[in-house]
């Protein structure tokens, strides 16, 4: 029987008509020093927190990035947003090399990227206004829309479902989910076309994380915005983000569209994560699909395994995984743009059905809800 043959990954080019990619992450690596030493405090170690880690974004795309907690997702969209500076690889955005650009040389394309922080608490400043605080973004990059700042804040504030009048309000008279609303109008304030939106649900209640998602989805249309939408909440994901990408201890190990991963994953990790999520029909019996319970914890970051760092949780590892680095690449079997890093991958044939992922009852309940 012949192997399964290996394809190079597809890399999207201009010259064939297609529309050049808003943000291209090649070979990317983020190493924290390990400190040591007494009296002298030296280097010890390295924190692989990212390692070699390779996505593209297009246009008005949403992306999604999943994996457990530690793996390197937070790290990763902080590095895309520049808040942080990379150990090596390239970010390149729109065309342009901005892995290590000055603050100067990063300020034109700032307001091009935005964030939406994880925790809606910490992330706004108590002392301010809702207005000075989605305002701030504009006075600081020098923009004076037409009818002035505060005109501006009032229409975001509604469009993110909030009333105008909360304008002169502090965080504290807030909601979670308001709040975590606060700070999308604050990614929008300067017309971005990149949000990295950094688990911006999860911190919240199911039927609030809902009306969360809904609104981002309803900016993303209208506005044409990409997303790199990051989250460990399989369902939310499948329901956002048009590709998918799952990240283990620092690397990317399989990615692909939505369907394609949520439907048929190779990679073992993925089917993993997969069986965790609840199935239909579990509460009568009929589920069909086995949940996969990982042997062990997760490698510490600053001595991973050798060779493919899932070796040591996989039912399917062998020698050549402890001695040779699986690359992302096409397997027979996938779609073109479905790229496993896996030496033995799962079965193609064993196909998940669409109801199997299923939104928590309360999220189900309120996809479709319009927003206010």
């Amino acid at each position: 029987m012949k192997e399964d043959t290996i394809l190079p990954a597809p890399r999207p080019s201009a010259a064939d008509g297609a529309q050049e990619p808003l943000l291209v992450v090649e070979k990317l690596v983020k190493h924290f020093p390990v400190k040591g030493g007494f009296p002298i405090r030296r280097t010890v170690g390295q924190v692989q927190a990212v390692d070699g880690l390779d996505l593209t974004v297009h246009v008005g795309e949403s992306f999604g990035l999943v994996g457990e907690s530690g793996c390197g997702k937070s790290t990763t969209g902080r590095l895309i947003s520049r808040l942080m500076d990379p150990t090596s690889g390239t970010i390149s955005y729109r065309g342009k090399d901005i892995s290590h650009a000055t603050r100067r040389e990063l300020a034109p394309i700032r307001s091009e990227i935005q964030m939406i922080f994880q925790d809606p608490y910490s992330s706004l400043n108590p002392r301010q206004t809702v207005g000075k605080i989605i305002s701030n973004p504009m006075e600081i990059n020098g923009i004076d829309p037409a009818g002035g700042r505060e005109k501006r804040v009032r229409e975001l504030l509604e469009i993110v479902g909030l009333n105008p009048e909360h304008y002169n309000r502090f965080p504290h008279e807030f909601s979670g989910g308001q709040r975590q609303r606060i700070g999308v109008a604050r990614a929008l304030a300067l017309e971005p076309k990149l949000i990295v939106a950094d688990e911006p649900v999860s911190a919240l209640d199911v039927s609030i994380q809902a009306q969360v998602v809904n609104l981002l989805q309803k900016v993303q249309k209208e506005l044409g915005i990409a997303f790199l939408f990051i989250a460990h909440d399989l369902a939310v994901v499948r329901h956002f983000s048009q590709r998918v990408a799952v990240m283990y201890l620092g690397k990317i190990i399989e990615v692909g569209d939505r369907d394609s991963i949520y439907n048929r994953p190779r990679h073992p990790y993925t089917h993993a994560l997969l069986s965790a999520v609840p199935e239909v029909g579990l509460e009568d019996g009929t589920g069909h699909r086995e949940r996969i319970r990982l042997a062990g914890d997760v490698p510490s970051p600053i001595s991973p395994p050798s060779g493919c760092r899932f070796r040591t949780r996989c039912w399917k590892a062998q020698e050549k995984c402890a001695t040779d680095e699986p690359p992302l690449i096409q397997i027979s079997g996938n779609r073109a743009d479905h790229l496993t890093a896996c030496h033995f991958p799962e079965d193609p044939t064993i196909e998940a059905r669409d109801e199997d992922i299923v939104l928590d009852p309360a999220l189900a309940a309120l996809e479709e809800t319009p927003e206010p």
